[in-house]
């Protein structure tokens, strides 16, 4: 069987010439932005990566193909198509095969760009242990995928609303490489600290770079976290979004809201309780992702 991949002409065009290549997730368009925001976004964050050297690839499935890369006239109908699926390992080969369109959270896109070559990937924050998980497992897939697939992935930290030092305790016992970029602590991705150390840390993108090759090398299977922080003049301080994130999970527990649905309602809560700043902050930290990640690609093929 042939994989239904789609390559846009300019991933198609970086691929024939060894340019570097950066991938994104199409959750946070589909899910994590209202429109025209989100599509307003999806462009500034893939003119910053061509602006540091390097190919954006925005993933998705679109009517069954799996699309690494969209036309603007494809990001534009994503961002504003209604009950899109949120894909993620379990379901997205599903989707393709019943010609279905989703948009790619973090384990998917990685699955995707690791399909097509891919080896770096900018997001938001990836997916974690959720508050409570001793009870519920609810415990992201992007935990395990990063244990599985070989590609680096730049956060800024695990999100906020998760149990931060159960997914740290997960992504060691899954033996996945957590690099701080530039500090010493891991960041909480609205806040620059989340109180906690990070298992390593580099200040150099060509560190990273060669950090990834060296586990190649040495056949070590899954990826790298790359954390970077928010830049300190976007970040919500922890004091200030702490008692925020705690009033949403309190309203996801009265309202009985669980699995998928947890994160998309706490994101909007939070957005509304901190009159959009949340969603300012989440944008300047994909942008600050986006740069590095570009950087790491250069550095890749240099």
């Amino acid at each position: 069987m042939t994989l239904p991949l789609h390559f846009s002409d300019e991933v198609a065009n970086a691929r024939a010439h060894g340019q570097p290549i950066v991938a994104l997730e199409s959750t946070i368009i589909t899910h994590g932005m209202p429109w025209p925001q989100n599509v307003d976004t999806a462009r500034e964050v893939e003119m910053l990566i061509r602006d540091n050297g390097a190919i954006p690839a925005t993933i998705a499935v679109l009517d069954g193909r799996l699309h690494i890369g969209l036309s603007d006239a494809e990001l534009e109908t994503l961002g504003q198509a209604q009950d899109v699926a949120k894909l993620s390992r379990a379901d997205l080969a599903a989707c393709i095969a019943t010609g279905g369109t989703g948009a790619t959270t973090v384990a998917a896109t990685m699955i995707a760009a690791h399909l097509a070559g891919i080896e770096v990937f900018a997001t938001g924050g990836i997916g974690g242990v959720h508050r409570g998980a001793e009870d519920s497992f609810d415990i992201s897939a992007d935990l395990q995928e990063l244990a599985k697939t070989p590609v680096t992935v730049v956060a800024a930290g695990a999100k906020a609303i998760l149990d931060i030092p159960k997914t740290l305790e997960v992504l060691e016992t899954l033996g996945v490489p957590v690099i701080a970029f530039g500090q010493a602590e891991f960041p909480a991705f609205w806040s620059r600290s989340s109180g906690l150390p990070a298992p390593l840390s580099m200040e150099d993108p060509a560190q990273i770079a060669q950090a990834m090759k060296t586990r190649t090398a040495m056949g070590l299977a899954g990826g790298h976290l790359v954390a970077n922080p928010i830049p300190a003049a976007d970040e919500i301080p922890t004091e200030v979004i702490t008692p925020v994130i705690e009033d949403a999970l309190a309203a996801a527990r009265d309202k009985g809201i669980a699995a998928k649905s947890v994160t998309p309602f706490l994101l909007d809560r939070i957005f509304h309780a901190t009159e959009g700043a949340s969603l300012v902050a989440n944008v300047a930290l994909v942008k600050n992702n986006a740069r590095l990640a570009a950087r790491i690609a250069r550095a890749l093929v240099s």
